[in-house]
């Protein structure tokens, strides 16, 4: 398995289509309890607004609902940061998928006292490109 780590994201890249790709990255997140609150699908809306082509692009707003909770409890300024990005788009006949770290939220809200919280959303996020590593389509 393939992960790279930058300073913001976790990333990963699948051998599939977007579509494809699309499910496989829903799955893996329901079963470490996130669902999707907001999707956008950029491709269309730039071809809508501007009337230009642009790669399959989508953006995901995730949330784990347990996790929020506690971070919300902890600062309610954390909504800022909420809910946590997943990004998926079309790269070299397959389709990287890229989801924001929320450790490196710390670096803007280090005063929000959700420290522990981040760690645990980040702790399942990696489970969840661990999984979509697994299905064997990682180059």
């Amino acid at each position: 398995m393939v992960e790279n780590f930058t300073s913001y994201a976790l990333r990963v890249y699948l051998d599939m289509s977007s579509g494809l790709a699309l499910h496989k990255v829903m799955d893996a997140l329901k079963k470490e309890g996130f669902g999707v609150l907001t999707e956008v699908d950029v491709q269309a809306t730039l071809k809508d607004k501007l009337d230009v082509d642009f790669r399959n692009y989508r953006i995901l707003g995730v949330c784990n609902p347990s996790l929020a909770f506690q971070a919300l409890s902890a600062n309610l300024d954390v909504g800022l940061l909420l809910p946590c990005n997943v990004i998926l788009y079309d790269k070299g006949g397959g389709t990287e998928v890229a989801i924001f770290d929320p450790l490196s939220m710390m670096s803007i809200g280090a005063g929000l006292g959700v420290g522990e919280v981040a760690e645990k959303a980040r702790i399942r996020l990696q489970r969840v490109t661990k999984a979509l590593g697994d299905l064997g389509n990682i180059i």
